[in-house]
């Protein structure tokens, strides 16, 4: 989009999307940007509000206690810095200074970091640094630690850096975004210098959209589920038509094309997307392919669902999206048949179905520039999500099979592991509360830092990990509790629809009022706060059998609970001495 466009976006009504507010601190004019990222959320779905800070006065801004980026509202800090004004101060340097500039500056980000930390539980979002290459060494600059760019880019290195060893930090990727777009197109220096705006108006699209891109993931508006048509999509040609031996793949000619974009995918799924297969093709013939064809990097133990008959896709998506239980709009598909993504459009406006080119070279640049899959986390368990959904749709067959729930349920011989948070746990707990949305009664989301800062001030937390006969779900639960005098309050309740109805949601009343008595209380409060996508639990509280308090509230007496019964064993004795 361009930036007019995007301006035009602030005339729109934003009302039924999520809220947040950022602040955004530069050390040039970001006027501009605060509009671009305003109208990029209305694109993203989000009404962010946009705090600017006074120009070039980041870390004035920082150290003052006062300042309203310390308001309780203020959920994101980004820090703008431009090369340019990186450069000068480079050049300003004295020349036995400079082959230490980029440890100076790493050491004043870290500075900047700890002082923000101290007025805030915000996240910190830096922009990193696009290259200016000042031509000064020509090619020696790689060599030379007194060049510019050799310092430029360890500077941006020590970033990455402060943002792994800070679970509060992250790097807006302005770099990439530049390089993408080409220099011309980034900057201008006649445009800086009568304007003090850093980048061209168009490329301000594009680091907004970088920047909703993060905050539309914080927010836990991501994709999950990658859809995969077969025939001239991840091949070329038809193998149904033109057999296995004569299907395009591999190293020579086109078959390249389809060789990347499998190596693409593959990535995708060992980062932790959902990799499922919907064509219309007879399955056998279609499998062979991933389990024969020496050329294919793609392999049936990639897949977690593989869906492949005559019936029309549209019905084939509803049919991934009831056995993965995740919502629509957690998927995309590809296909290379315009008929079969209107189809999909038309049956599923919530599924992200891209326009692909119409030349398959052009298929794995096209969609790397979507950026359809931005994360804000990475956890260990993210790596055997395939395994996991695979598992799931054995049981979902598996099911067919019973007269009744109740002996479904006994058959799986579910066994559950109940721990509060440890140093093991806490990425995953903090990626629940980000990308949770449907079984989640408050939708407040946490990061690391603010989830061992809770724990820090004494609250509670219950982290249920479940596994049966099919495999090991993981961590699928987390429960946070406040005490409020004699009340427990259930701040955070989040739950995997994975394991929905299976005795989980029983199984965590039981253990709340367990810790909730153990804490000295008299009653546990279950607050649910709706939005556009947690309808599905709004009723949950009234049947675990909580009464209502007020408009957000419920309550359970703790001296009129029955335990509920249920078809999990607990496998470890969680209390209170132990978390």
């Amino acid at each position: 989009m361009t930036f007019q466009e995007l301006k035009k976006n602030l005339k729109k009504d934003f009302t039924s999307f999520p809220k947040m507010k950022v602040a955004v601190l530069g050390d040039s004019a970001t006027q501009l940007l605060c509009i671009a990222l305003r109208g990029q959320g209305f694109e993203a779905g989000l009404d962010i509000g946009v705090l600017e800070g006074d120009y070039d006065r980041i870390y004035e801004t920082a150290i003052d206690p006062g300042n309203a980026i310390y308001s309780e509202d203020i959920s994101y800090i980004f820090i703008v810095q431009s090369t340019e004004k990186l450069q000068k101060e480079f050049y300003s340097a004295l020349n036995d200074q400079r082959g230490g500039f980029a440890e100076e500056k790493k050491k004043y980000f870290e500075t900047l970091v700890a002082t923000i930390g101290r007025y805030t539980k915000a996240k910190i979002i830096f922009f990193n640094f696009p290259e200016i290459n000042d031509a000064v060494f020509g090619g020696f600059s790689s060599k030379t630690p007194f060049s510019f760019l050799h310092q430029l880019r360890k500077i941006n290195v020590g970033m990455q850096d402060i943002a792994t060893e800070n679970k509060n930090v992250f790097i807006a990727d302005i770099l990439s975004a530049s390089n993408a777009a080409g220099a011309a197109a980034t900057r201008s220096a006649k445009w800086y210098i009568t304007t003090q705006n850093v980048f061209q108006l168009d490329f301000l699209a594009a680091v907004a959209k970088t920047c909703t891109d993060m905050l539309a993931a914080f927010a836990g508006k991501f994709k999950k589920c990658l859809v995969l048509d077969l025939d001239n999509t991840m091949w070329g040609g038809i193998i149904g038509d033109d057999g296995i031996d004569h299907i395009q793949l591999g190293d020579l000619g086109i078959g390249k094309a389809f060789t990347q974009l499998q190596y693409w995918v593959k990535e995708l799924k060992n980062r932790g997307v959902i990799i499922v297969v919907c064509s219309k093709n007879d399955e056998h013939t279609a499998k062979e392919v991933f389990e024969k064809h020496p050329d294919m990097i793609l392999r049936t133990e990639d897949l977690s669902l593989f869906v492949a008959n005559w019936s029309n896709k549209g019905d084939n998506i509803k049919y991934i999206q009831e056995v993965l239980n995740i919502g629509m709009d957690s998927l995309v598909f590809i296909d290379d048949n315009p008929f079969e993504r209107n189809l999909v459009k038309m049956m599923h406006p919530e599924v992200t179905v891209p326009e692909l080119p119409d030349d398959p070279a052009d298929y794995l640049p096209f969609l790397q520039s979507l950026n359809l899959f931005e994360t804000v986390s990475f956890t260990d368990e993210d790596t055997v999500r395939t395994k996991q959904y695979k598992e799931e749709s054995q049981r979902v067959v598996m099911q067919q099979s019973f007269e009744s729930v109740d002996e479904y349920l006994v058959s799986l011989q579910m066994e559950a592991n109940i721990e509060g948070i440890t140093s093991y746990n806490l990425g995953r707990c903090a990626q629940l509360t980000q990308r949770s949305n449907q079984f989640n009664l408050t939708t407040i989301r946490y990061s690391e830092g603010q989830l061992q800062h809770f724990i820090d001030e004494g609250g509670k937390a219950l982290c249920i990990s479940l596994k049966d006969k099919f495999g090991d779900y993981g961590l699928i639960s987390l429960v946070l509790l406040e005490k409020k005098e004699e009340e427990c309050l259930i701040n955070t309740w989040i739950m995997s629809c994975r394991v929905l109805k299976r005795g989980v949601e029983e199984l965590a009343v039981n253990e709340m009022v367990s810790r909730a008595s153990a804490m000295g209380c008299s009653s546990l409060t279950g607050r649910y706060l709706p939005t556009p996508k947690n309808d599905m639990v709004k009723e949950l509280y009234s049947t675990m059998g909580f009464g209502s308090a007020n408009e957000t509230d419920t309550k359970l007496h703790l001296t009129n609970f029955v335990p509920f019964k249920i078809h999990i064993k607990i496998t470890n004795e969680l209390r209170s001495d132990q978390e």
